[in-house]
């Protein structure tokens, strides 16, 4: 008898597990993407079906498109319809397999157009249009576009608002100025994960406020057009005038409720680019970023949940996504950690990683970063913290990408000032499957992990699975535990040669 009710348990699971196999988990809008016309829309991957070609979208019972990648953002939608969509994915052999979840959505209303022209706003390139360009945020109406359109329009620090549309046309520059003075006066914000007064930056939307609430709702930034920053000089001139902390950003949202950043070229910061604090829902797509300044992140979700990167092309002076927290003691008191960041179909040209740290002291957890391709980054795909740090890294899956490096440190020589945490922090859980790194340079290790010699705070818990390297490659394992490699080998069958340093229940 025990062994029937075994075999029934056995089957039923098969069966649980082959439908899983065909269905997603969540089909979403994408936070602050529906308009009156589109909407972005997010899919799973199939856990365990991997050979899908393409996904089908299915739109009020018809077909509208179709996408190889895991998200798709609908146009020419009618404004306040109702609108019902699922997925269906079809196999390598032309065979649509499944229905996927539904997700049911109702477009906006049209909203009132303000162009900044009819502001006395003037695109010559030389003119300071900050009080314009503000007189026409303040003036827009609920569900209202603020349109900058072709030209390349100067301006200093600008605010904006909850339910409203900042649109940069096609031929269209929001261009910053060089002068640190047009983004005055200081105001509070965090950099380098302590709270303090800087610069504005120039976009700006909401207030800091690390208790809670959010001072700005269903905000997008979009267009075919350029956002343009004051750069290195921008960056000199406030170094210069108040010191290397002063910096403001180029966008920066504090406290934000549902907020999109689409289309639009995005340069020049005078240090970090996109960088969003104690916020939720945030989605960043179809951006290229490209920034040479010092400390030139391209984009930081900063103790924000539920950040959506996808379709993004990265090249940056520093790292191109960097995931924090606060930073010792501030960000362990505070704690408010980052979670729920997807990184999805990005390429990441130059730069030094694709990062979570090293400011981290409020913890992260649950990052996904899935179908994404690195060229030469200098630490290529990296998670980092000090032992000062405190907090935690945990929960993070990379998946289907192509990379050149995979590191893991528990130090780096910079950004380390101020007090300790009480302890340690703890990295944990880590999923790296599907990845090419056979492109990697074998002079340093291919994949590099370290953990934290106090007790309890090894690295543990470290999944390497269908892994190609280099010939002659070398993986280092440094105070970590329970760390599996399957199937890591180059494209001739060759495992990595294995160096491994204070650790215990390393397979390989």
């Amino acid at each position: 008898m025990r062994k029937k009710l075994a075999l029934v348990a056995i089957l039923i699971h098969a069966l649980s597990s082959a439908s899983a196999a065909i269905k997603t988990k969540q089909l979403l809008v994408a936070p602050g993407t529906l308009s009156a016309t589109s909407a972005t829309l997010i899919w799973d991957k199939p856990e365990r079906q991997l050979n899908i070609s393409q996904y089908h979208i299915i739109l009020n019972g018809k077909e509208v498109a179709t996408s190889t990648q895991c998200n798709y953002t609908l146009h020419d939608l009618q404004p306040t319809k109702a609108y019902n969509c699922i997925i269906r994915f079809e196999d390598n052999q032309g065979k649509l397999l499944s229905f996927g979840s539904t997700v049911k959505f109702k477009t906006a209303f049209t909203g009132k157009i303000l162009n900044v022209t009819d502001f006395d706003a003037k695109g010559d390139g030389t003119t300071i249009n900050t009080q314009s360009i503000q007189k026409a945020i303040d003036a827009c109406p609920k569900g209202g576009t603020v349109l900058i359109p072709q030209g390349t329009f100067l301006s200093g620090a600008l605010f904006l608002k909850s339910h409203m549309t900042l649109e940069i046309a096609k031929g269209g520059v929001l261009k910053g100025s060089v002068n640190e003075a047009d983004y005055l006066p200081f105001y509070n914000n965090r950099f380098e994960g302590w709270e303090m007064k800087t610069y504005a930056s120039l976009l700006n939307a909401g207030v800091m406020n690390n208790k809670g609430g959010y001072a700005v709702e269903q905000l997008s930034v979009k267009g075919e057009g350029t956002i343009s920053g004051g750069g290195s000089a921008l960056g000199r001139a406030m170094i210069e005038k108040n010191g290397i902390r002063s910096r403001g950003r180029l966008i920066c949202l504090m406290n934000c409720h549902n907020v999109e950043i689409q289309g639009l070229q995005i340069q020049d910061s005078p240090c970090w680019t996109i960088h969003y604090i104690y916020s939720k829902g945030v989605t960043c797509h179809d951006l290229n970023i490209v920034s040479t300044a010092r400390n030139g992140d391209g984009l930081d979700p900063d103790s924000s949940d539920d950040s959506y990167i996808l379709n993004c092309t990265f090249s940056t002076g520093d790292d191109c996504i960097a995931i924090k927290s606060g930073k010792n003691p501030e960000g362990n008191v505070i704690g408010k950690p980052t979670r729920n960041v997807r990184i999805m179909d990005c390429d990441f040209t130059k730069g030094h990683g694709i990062s979570i740290g090293s400011e981290m002291s409020g913890g992260v957890s649950n990052v996904l970063v899935q179908d994404c391709h690195a060229g030469a980054l200098l630490h290529g795909l990296q998670i980092k913290g000090t032992k000062e740090r405190g907090g935690y890294v945990k929960n993070i899956t990379v998946t289907d990408c192509q990379l050149l490096q995979i590191t893991v440190f528990s130090a780096v020589n910079y950004n380390n000032d101020g007090a300790p945490a009480p302890e340690a922090p703890t990295f944990e859980n880590f999923i790296f499957r599907n990845i090419d790194l056979s492109k990697a340079v074998v002079k340093e290790p291919v994949i590099d992990i370290n953990g934290f010699t106090d007790p309890g705070h090894q690295l543990r818990n470290v999944t390497f699975t269908n892994i190609t390297v280099p010939e002659n490659a070398k993986v280092k394992i440094n105070n970590a535990e329970q760390v599996k490699f399957t199937d890591v080998k180059s494209a001739t069958g060759n495992k990595p040669q294995y160096v491994v340093n204070n650790s215990s229940a390393i397979t390989y």
